[in-house]
């Protein structure tokens, strides 16, 4: 039971973030999600409730992980935060709301949003 109710304490606290922020056009939300081995990100529209871009760790080559050095999680999220913010330009997508999907700011979810703003998007 111990291991459902941290599930069910995530949700909670995932549903009171989504009850105050939400996406527009001009400012998206980027949600992240991750599980215990991934990670995966959207960039989604919540007044047509459209995902105008999404990313898995699954999108970084074996060999760009291997020639960048990714061999912790942290630095594989870090990576794809970058990887995001390269997409979003190429929709125009300059400034964005961030909800961390009821996750703590802490190791890979503020590795991600680190390299996101390192990648130039505002939030």
């Amino acid at each position: 039971m111990k291991n459902n109710s941290r599930k069910i304490n995530r949700q909670h606290r995932h549903k009171r973030t989504r009850a105050k922020v939400k996406g527009s056009e001009v400012r998206p939300r980027l949600v992240v999600f991750r599980s215990s081995k991934h990670i995966a990100a959207q960039i989604i529209n919540d007044q047509t409730a459209k995902t105008l871009v999404g990313i898995t760790d699954k999108h970084l080559p074996k060999d760009l992980e291997l020639a960048k050095g990714l061999s912790t999680k942290i630095a594989i999220a870090e990576a794809l935060g970058r990887l995001m913010a390269e997409k979003a330009k190429l929709k125009k997508i300059e400034a964005v709301v961030f909800d961390s999907a009821g996750y703590k700011y802490h190791g890979r979810v503020k590795a991600f949003a680190e390299g996101a703003r390192a990648g130039g998007l505002k939030f």
